[in-house]
């Protein structure tokens, strides 16, 4: 194999490689239960730009902001609910990766139970009218083997 072609093969690897690290968030609190608070914290939060991966998870800067956020709130004092309620009010219940109950989700918390009744409904429509159907049917079977 050619240097050249060899060469441009593994800056590719690299390449792909490197996007795919994850975020390494070096921040240690001095409290080993403040640590513990803060890391199960950052997994809660949902990155607003990333939107699939947690605060703790996202290498981009606005997740590095609130991570840094939340240690300053941490050592501050506030409580864990305290944290994720100045979040939400700042960028919306988005944020949370378990939403909170309100009448404003309700549909969410609500729709799985509601889309089970329906499968079920429609399941047993099938099934009743498919029943009649055989039930209704006195005609012989054609042998087409004749």
């Amino acid at each position: 194999m050619p240097a050249v072609p060899r060469a441009a093969a593994v800056l590719l690897v690299l390449a792909l490689v490197s996007t795919a690290l994850p975020a390494l968030d070096t921040t240690v609190l001095p409290d080993p239960k403040l640590q513990a608070r803060y890391l199960a914290l950052t997994h809660e939060l949902r990155c607003m730009q990333c939107q699939n991966e947690s605060i703790a998870d996202s290498p981009v800067d606005l997740a590095a902001d609130l991570r840094t956020q939340v240690r300053e709130q941490l050592l501050a004092g506030r409580s864990d609910e305290q944290i994720r309620n100045w979040m939400a009010a700042r960028y919306g219940d988005f944020i949370l990766f378990r939403p909170r109950y309100s009448w404003r989700n309700a549909w969410l918390w609500a729709a799985p139970a509601v889309l089970l009744a329906l499968g079920a409904w429609v399941s047993w429509r099938i099934v009743r009218t498919r029943t009649r159907l055989v039930a209704d049917d006195h005609e012989p079977l054609d042998d087409e083997r004749s």
